[in-house]
């Protein structure tokens, strides 16, 4: 059997907590848009009705960012 060398291992390591940390901040990362840029949003989705420009007032994760995103695409 072939078993991965140490340098192998901690290349794995380091890859692991990398990408934990990257899913850590896009569940738990603050939204870093100005007021402004909360109602600019907003404007610029009423043709898409009023609900969902309501909705670019809140605050949201960059998980939530893509989701959204993920949910525009498909609508199309």
């Amino acid at each position: 059997m072939n078993y991965p060398t140490g340098s192998q291992t901690v290349l794995v390591i380091a890859a692991v907590i990398i990408l934990a940390g990257l899913g850590y901040y896009a569940f738990n990362g603050t939204d870093q848009r100005t007021t402004a840029e909360h109602v600019g949003d907003a404007i610029s989705n009423l043709p898409n009705g009023v609900d969902r420009a309501a909705k670019e007032l809140n605050d949201k994760t960059p998980a939530e960012k893509i989701g959204d995103k993920v949910k525009d695409e498909l609508k199309k």
